[in-house]
């Protein structure tokens, strides 16, 4: 069976506090985007994985997909699969690609072994592997918390808007990420921005990380002040970066303005 698990973006980041466990508090929407990975997996008599695409950097057990694979088979009486990754969302760009991949990977092996579990029970498998996994086990807009694992429903709908990405082949690890942030209480919660028009959220949705990663990096920054140049009607880089999105009312052609990035742009249904 084949299935296709998509990318992420985050309206808004803020990095509330440190937490005793050395995790971080945040409260986040996550906003699921059609630029998707190709996944497939099938029975067989031996258990393996493979991928193509896009490189994927450090140990092939360490993988995601194997791991959603060996945890449910802790549980359930698993046969051997092979799994397939075709790798075309760029690594570590602050687009989840590798929790989607996960979180897929779960549903596709209910649907292989009829194991019949709820969305909730699969997000709770999920959790496991990662702080934004559980988010694609759903795919809808959701409102993260915590470590970005305790999700809820949120009211926000781009609908109708084309979306740009840009990836300048940039890669900010999560540490460094992290490490350049200062954890502070928001002035405003990001449920009552984005209620606001879109017009008003330059202003008032920011992403934390973008201080510490645009001082380092400042061509991250330029491509954001570039979209808002071509029109966009928000600008912002998504998760702990690379990756850059501009919202906009109408499409622009990504392969004339961001020739030296890897770029996606689409419709939003």
């Amino acid at each position: 069976m084949v299935t296709f698990p998509p990318c992420k973006i985050n309206l808004g980041l803020h990095v509330i506090e440190k937490r005793p466990d050395g995790f971080h508090n945040l409260e986040t929407c996550f906003y699921p985007v059609q630029w998707t990975d190709i996944l497939e997996i099938v029975k067989a008599d031996r258990f393996a994985f493979s991928s193509t695409g896009n490189p994927i950097p450090g140990a092939s057990d360490q993988n995601l997909c194997i791991k959603a694979y060996h945890l449910l088979a802790r549980n359930y009486n698993l046969s051997p699969v092979l799994i397939h990754l075709h790798k075309i969302l760029p690594i570590g760009a602050g687009l989840g690609g590798g929790s989607a991949d996960a979180a897929y990977t779960i549903r596709l092996l209910n649907e292989i072994f009829a194991l019949n579990l709820s969305s909730q029970e699969m997000m709770l498998y999920a959790a496991q592997l990662g702080s934004d996994c559980a988010f694609f086990i759903q795919n809808s807009p959701m409102l993260g918390k915590g470590r970005g694992e305790v999700l809820s429903d949120i009211a926000v709908d781009l609908r109708g808007k084309f979306l740009v990405l840009v990836n300048p082949n940039i890669h900010v690890s999560t540490a460094e990420a992290y490490a350049g942030v200062r954890p502070a209480h928001p002035g405003y919660n990001i449920p009552d921005i984005l209620t606001r028009p879109i017009t008003e959220w330059r202003d008032l949705l920011k992403n934390d990380f973008e201080v510490s990663v645009f001082e380092k990096y400042p061509s991250i920054m330029a491509l954001k002040d570039r979209l808002y140049a071509l029109g966009a009607l928000y600008a912002s880089m998504s998760g702990s970066g690379a990756t850059v999105f501009g919202i906009f009312d109408s499409l622009i052609d990504v392969t004339k303005h961001f020739v030296d990035s890897t770029a996606w742009a689409g419709y939003i249904s």
